[in-house]
């Protein structure tokens, strides 16, 4: 009897996870849970959830405190960026920083060949490259959040819900006895922000916050003061609602400026742009950029996307959209597709 292949699995408590699981037996994989504790959280059900699962497919369940490596690579790096006047996208800091790497590290030590995620992704492989693909069911599709994943990891990563649509999986997982975990609401905020207010988080969370914000002003473009704002970390790129400044037409966050305080507004089309940069990036399914390449460039996880150019530039590449793109943001993720295929992603700068 052929010995089954182990294969580690990030559990977060949840149907994606908890369905994953169920998948992975069926395809005949030893399975052996993991779940991440990486924040100091009052509600440790996630973990108890996760645990059931474990039990109730009968295989072994571990967790693991990285608790103190979540707050210095995620949370200051969150609080750093906001307090910078950036926007950040944690959860694929996290991805890059923390979870791979671990997930990497804890599936070499357990002897597990490989390890999986409840992603709705998609691994595929040309030319001896690994690259992230987008998952079936394109409203779960989550490959934005995956263009950091080194070849190493992709090359042992499964992602056994990316043939999947979420009805289908539901539906399945209920049949199955999973009546709990699939009435369970799922969480769509930031894990560390349950509330989803990244506001009141800052405020508790940078030391002397009080003395280092304070009110500014909103100016226009010329200099001109058009009001006062609650402070520069509190307001994004391209945010219309909550500034409470009339003139007679919409205004939309255009610049923010941490070091004076200002916050400049202006129309909407003074946010529409054709070129960006991007830096800190990864290419997944080629092993150089030599050439300029035609691709679809999201800058936001709900962003369909627009059809742009890019080129390598030095250390940056430069993103020459086909029309005009909205509100790019610095601190977010520009991700690169080809049809359905990662061509890879990195920073906006």
């Amino acid at each position: 009897m052929m010995k089954k292949e182990k294969v580690l699995l990030a559990m977060s408590g949840g149907i994606d996870s908890s369905f994953s699981a169920f998948l992975l037996q069926k395809k005949g994989f030893e399975v052996i849970g993991i779940t991440l504790k990486m924040w100091n959280s009052k509600n440790d059900d996630f973990i108890k959830d996760a645990k059931e699962v474990a039990k109730k497919l009968n295989f072994n369940h571990y967790v693991l405190d990285v608790i103190e490596k979540f707050e210095k690579e995620i949370i200051g790096n969150f609080i750093n960026e906001y307090m910078n006047a950036r926007t950040p996208n944690p959860c694929v800091i996290c991805n890059i920083k923390i979870k791979w790497d671990i997930l990497l590290k804890e599936a070499k030590n357990l002897n597990c060949k490989y390890f999986a995620t409840g992603h709705y992704a998609q691994i595929q492989n040309e030319n001896d490259r690994f690259f992230i693909a987008k998952a079936i069911d394109e409203k779960k599709d989550q490959s934005y959040f995956l263009w950091g994943l080194s070849q190493e990891v992709l090359s042992k990563a499964i992602f056994p819900l990316g043939k999947y649509r979420k009805k289908e999986i539901l539906k399945i997982a209920k049949k199955e006895g999973f009546t709990e975990i699939v009435n369970k609401k799922e969480s769509l905020d930031i894990c560390f922000i349950p509330d989803g207010n990244y506001r009141t988080f800052l405020k508790k969370n940078v030391k002397n916050f009080e003395k280092k914000i304070f009110k500014g002003n909103f100016i226009d473009k010329n200099g001109k003061i058009l009001g006062e704002h609650k402070g520069f970390p509190f307001y994004t790129i391209g945010q219309r609602k909550g500034l409470e400044v009339a003139v007679g037409y919409p205004l939309y966050v255009l610049k923010i400026d941490a070091k004076t305080n200002l916050i400049t507004l202006g129309k909407r089309e003074e946010l529409l742009k054709k070129t960006m940069f991007v830096g800190d990036f990864n290419i997944l399914k080629y092993k150089n950029l030599n050439e300029k390449l035609e691709v679809t460039t999201k800058i936001r996880y709900r962003n369909k996307g627009i059809l742009s150019e890019i080129e390598k530039i030095g250390d940056k590449i430069k993103v020459v959209f086909f029309e005009d793109n909205f509100a790019i943001t610095k601190g977010q993720s520009a991700v690169f597709y080809e049809d359905n295929k990662v061509i890879g992603g990195g920073i906006i700068l």
